[in-house]
């Protein structure tokens, strides 16, 4: 049975970085494993998704709307963008932080964080909000935003929690390793 998941973000959040971790992690465990992203305008703040899927039965990088199990979000705006991917039982975590497009910005169309839950919920009972700018001031540094989403995916049960670790000593630079492992474990 394949588990797809979508990462999305905007540019310059560790989405690339959080997929290659849950990539590294299903590797490591044995499964097969294809993964791709689309990254659009990402140095300018643009979109940028990330797909992966693990399983024997996976045959294309790119997950069909309708088949993502899990949704994790560095911007909450970004996670209603990206609902058509989602199960109706899709687990979505989700940054309660909204970075506000330029152009919503100019245009003086401005949304909220709590808007943009409020439409999560519409699509899956499912949703869990982390207030990473919280946890990011508790453990002293805005560079561990992906493993604390990771982390909160871990509590599902969708990711395994030793193997994220394990691959995150892999990936992450050794003097950045035991913060990561420490927002990985944050609980709230």
């Amino acid at each position: 049975m394949a588990k797809n998941i979508l990462i999305c973000g905007v540019g310059g959040q560790g989405t690339v970085l959080a997929a290659k971790i849950i990539s590294q992690a299903a590797i490591n465990e044995g499964k097969k494993v294809l993964s791709a992203e689309t990254i659009g305008m990402a140095q300018r703040g643009g979109s940028v998704v990330s797909h992966v899927r693990i399983g024997d039965d996976v045959f294309s990088p790119l997950i069909p709307f309708g088949q993502a199990d899990l949704l994790i979000s560095f911007e909450a705006a970004e996670a209603v963008r990206n609902l058509p991917y989602i199960k109706k039982d899709a687990v979505v975590i989700v940054n309660k932080k909204i970075v506000q497009p330029i152009t919503a910005s100019i245009s003086g169309k401005n949304f909220s964080e709590e808007e943009m839950i409020l439409e999560l919920k519409k699509h899956t009972k499912n949703v869990r909000v982390v207030d990473t700018d919280k946890a990011a001031k508790e453990l002293g540094s805005t560079k561990i935003i992906n493993t604390l989403l990771l982390g909160s995916a871990c509590k599902t049960g969708l990711l395994e929690i030793q193997s994220i670790e394990d691959a995150i000593k892999s990936l992450v630079k050794p003097a950045f390793f035991e913060l990561n492992i420490k927002a990985l474990h944050y609980t709230s």
